[in-house]
């Protein structure tokens, strides 16, 4: 019994020994992958930002402190709503002054135009009246005297004091008759004309003044951008807010030079927001670069896109990702991408032929995110291989393992 047992164990031994022997002498393992024909979707996948298609900035048209904002980042306003208000303590002092520099300015022109101020003619009157009554008993005087000298009842002197008299009444009257025409010159009434238009130029620049503290939208929309707070400092053309229709939105992508000759005007293009993963919002390339310029350390075309967004869940402003599908190959022999090598300076790959490597040169058309169209070199059914931790070489024995 205990012979048969020694005979069972060395049998083990020895077939653990042929076991390993052979699995020392085995080729070594490599990851493969079988090339097959498929429907391939070229994509391109970017960053870029959203902003509305129709949207208009609102600027302070006057530097103040802004009193209060009436309205809240995401409101929907119409067009003159009123977005923020600024102090106008100034410009009612302005306004009170203008108003009533116009006025003194009116009177003086009206009073001009009578002839004079009405204090001033009230007075005149007064005085020719007076002087017009005393002339009349003076002047019959003068004649009575003048027969009484002919006739010798009367003297000489008391002729000569008559006629004095008389003649330092018509100077007076004289006198106020020049004062009363004195009272408007020739050109009093131009100038004061334009005294008037000057003030009334200054009231209504002092209303425009205040009617700039109120702060409205030129038109309605979204507020998706606002710029200031509640006792914030203004300077005249600071940027107080940005009202838009965000229905409809152009989204700027940005695409990295090499990739530029694959985008052209009308394609697919789907854009998806981080903040909103639960959705994906449809559009079109609209229009394609003239230039390339510096993003960072990257040199992008940037392309413009428009996209639907009924319902206002993509914001203005979006940092977003976008998918552009830039061409499709119906049945196109694929292979995964990692399966591409450089040897030599030759694109290709390895092939398994039997249980050895071959390389093959490869031409590569379309590709997407993970797979690339091979168009020569690899037939349907191939088995190509992949990135493996030991480095292969062409003729070199393997043993396939498939994912």
């Amino acid at each position: 019994m205990k012979r048969w047992l020694w005979i069972v164990v060395l049998a083990v031994v020895a077939a653990g020994g042929l076991w390993l022997a052979s699995k020392r002498n085995a080729p070594p393992e490599s990851p493969f992958a079988r090339a097959h024909r498929e429907t391939l979707v070229s994509m391109l996948t970017t960053n870029g930002k959203t902003e509305p298609v129709e949207w208009s900035p609102v600027h302070a048209e006057r530097e103040g402190r802004v009193l209060r904002v009436v309205v809240e980042r995401g409101q929907t306003v119409a067009a003159g709503s009123v977005l923020a208000e600024l102090d106008n303590n100034d410009a009612q002092s302005e306004l009170a002054a203008a108003q009533a520099r116009f006025e003194q300015a009116t009177v003086e022109l009206a009073n001009l135009r009578r002839g004079g101020r009405a204090a001033e003619i009230a007075e005149i009157e007064g005085q020719l009246k007076r002087f017009q009554v005393e002339r009349e008993p003076a002047k019959r005087e003068v004649a009575s005297l003048e027969r009484l000298v002919t006739n010798q009842a009367a003297t000489r002197f008391e002729l000569d004091a008559a006629k004095d008299k008389l003649a330092q009444l018509d100077t007076q009257i004289a006198a106020q008759q020049a004062r009363r025409a004195a009272l408007v010159g020739q050109g009093d009434i131009p100038v004061a004309e334009a005294r008037v238009r000057d003030a009334q130029a200054a009231v209504q620049l002092a209303q425009r003044r205040k009617e700039q503290s109120v702060i409205r939208t030129p038109r309605g929309g979204v507020v998706y951008d606002l710029a200031v707070k509640s006792g914030a400092w203004l300077g005249a053309g600071d940027l107080v807010a940005k009202v838009g229709d965000t229905s409809k939105l152009r989204i700027t992508v940005y695409i990295d030079e090499p990739d530029l000759g694959r985008i052209r005007k009308g394609l697919p293009v789907e854009i998806t927001w981080q903040a909103e993963p639960r959705g994906a919002w449809k559009g079109v390339v609209d229009d394609v670069p003239t230039q390339v310029i510096a993003l960072g350390t990257r040199q992008v075309g940037e392309v413009v896109t428009l996209a639907d967004n009924p319902n206002h869940d993509l914001p203005p402003g979006a940092n977003i990702d976008a998918l552009i599908r830039t061409q499709v190959v119906e049945n196109a022999i694929t292979i995964p991408k990692a399966a591409l090598r450089r040897e030599g300076g030759e694109l290709g790959v390895f092939v398994l032929q039997a249980d050895k490597l071959t390389w093959k040169k490869v031409t590569v058309g379309v590709s997407s995110e993970t797979k690339a169209e091979v168009q020569n070199g690899v037939s349907d059914g191939d088995s190509v291989a992949l990135p493996s931790e030991k480095p292969l070489a062409a003729g070199m024995t393997v043993t396939p393992v498939y994912p």
